[in-house]
């Protein structure tokens, strides 16, 4: 099956651009009638360079970080945002020694090891994502960081959909305008699945599974 496609490139900087695939998609917690396919920006080095330094642009003077936690294969961007916080930047992060790191997922719950426990307990954290459509990803992390004892310091988005979540500003590269017609629906209430569109693929931050 041939899905259209087109591409948004970021607004500021022709370097940064992802495809834009039309369709009715299911994820974890919602339908959208848009997949965003990030693969360039969170595998691409030059991409994800360029990536980490528009964001790091909207953070660098107000926002503190000890450590970022990289969820949705956004480690290459994370690692060249602590760098952009702690050496390309003269902000309030400059000369810091910032971690990234990868969480696990057990029972659909994010979790530290305790030898990863110490690097955000009592510290300031900052969370990273690819994508943000209901936010309620973010509220999970956001839950996770508290349990363990660190301070959530500041949410970056490649993408979001929506500029806050339950009071938590989202700093995002691309927003809900660069794709107007995106929507994200609850899927008890999803209005494609209500005019019989059968679901096109499933997805997640690693990419799409076409189901027919």
């Amino acid at each position: 099956m041939n899905l259209t496609k087109n591409e948004i490139t970021a607004k500021g900087n022709t370097k940064i651009k992802f495809e834009v695939i039309h369709g009715h998609f299911t994820t974890n917690h919602s339908h959208v009638n848009r997949y965003i396919d990030m693969n360039e920006i969170k595998n691409n080095y030059k991409a994800a360079k360029e990536t980490a330094k528009q964001l790091a642009g909207a953070i660098y003077s107000s926002v503190p970080v000890d450590a970022i936690i990289c969820l949705e294969s956004t480690r290459l961007v994370g690692a060249f945002l602590a760098e952009e916080l702690s050496e390309g930047t003269r902000g309030i992060n400059y000369g810091n020694d910032i971690y990234c790191i990868t969480p696990e997922y057990m029972n659909n719950q994010i979790i530290l090891r305790d030898n990863l426990q110490k690097i955000v307990r009592d510290k300031n954290v900052l969370l990273l994502v690819s994508s943000v459509s209901s936010g309620k990803s973010v509220q999970q992390a956001a839950n996770c960081l508290n349990y363990y004892g660190g301070t959530l310091s500041g949410v970056c988005s490649i993408f979001s959909a929506v500029p806050e979540v339950h009071g938590i500003k989202i700093n995002s590269v691309f927003h809900a305008d660069d794709i107007p017609d995106y929507e994200s629906y609850n899927p008890a209430k999803c209005p494609l699945c209500a005019a019989g569109k059968k679901i096109d693929a499933i997805v997640n931050s690693f990419g799409y599974t076409q189901t027919h």
